[in-house]
């Protein structure tokens, strides 16, 4: 199965779902920006429960556009609004809700540079969240992206709708353990770094095992 995908912040376990168990993943590089949708966030579990993290970005009007033109700025083009130390915020706020996870320490130096080195554009920066998460899966996936927007996906099957993070479907997969479950009772679709910090070597097999229809 070939599959048409947004590259995301680390994104929900729904979306490596489908990564995983695809033939081909194609990713779209050339659609326009949207305001909520794991582009730019994320949800953890930290103490207190459902956390969100959200990554700062430029707005047009400081790029010198008008305002209308930010609805259709292209999501490759959204640079990041680095005035703000969010690198250093969601470091703390993982450290804080994961160092007691089982698998914390195991992933963490690989994941310390996505926090401590700059990045400029959105995009890139999302897609070396991916390449951690393929690492860290020990995952061969065969990718591409695209060189101009696909409206109709053809023989792809469309999972573009995975990254509106106010979506209205109700995904839940499979319980596993959870730091702070025992406070606050399971949360579903985190962000697949909860999925690793907390089963480490076991995700890939865990995804592969889902059914995200």
């Amino acid at each position: 199965m070939n599959i048409l995908l947004h590259p995301v912040y680390f994104g929900p376990i729904s979306q490596y779902v489908q990564l995983v168990q695809a033939d081909k993943v194609i990713f779209e590089n050339e659609d326009n920006y949207q305001k909520q949708t794991y582009r730019n966030r994320m949800y953890i579990y930290d103490s207190n429960g459902k956390l969100l993290l959200n990554i700062p970005i430029r707005h047009s009007s400081s790029l010198g556009l008008v305002p209308e033109d930010n609805r259709h700025q292209k999501y490759k083009d959204v640079l990041i609004e680095n005035d703000f130390e969010w690198q250093k915020q969601h470091w703390r706020a993982l450290k804080a809700s994961y160092q007691t996870s089982p698998f914390f320490e195991f992933y963490e130096d690989e994941i310390y540079p996505l926090y401590h080195k700059e990045f400029r554009y959105l995009m890139d920066f999302n897609y070396a969240c991916l390449e951690f998460v393929l690492e860290s899966l020990q995952l061969e996936v065969d990718i591409e992206k695209t060189s101009e927007f696909i409206l109709k996906p053809g023989n792809l099957q469309d999972y573009r709708h995975l990254v509106n993070a106010k979506s209205k479907e109700n995904f839940s997969n499979s319980r596993y353990p959870q730091v702070f479950e025992p406070k606050h009772g399971y949360l579903p679709n985190l962000a697949i770094i909860d999925l690793l910090f907390n089963e480490g070597p076991n995700s890939l097999a865990y995804l592969q095992a889902e059914n995200v229809n």
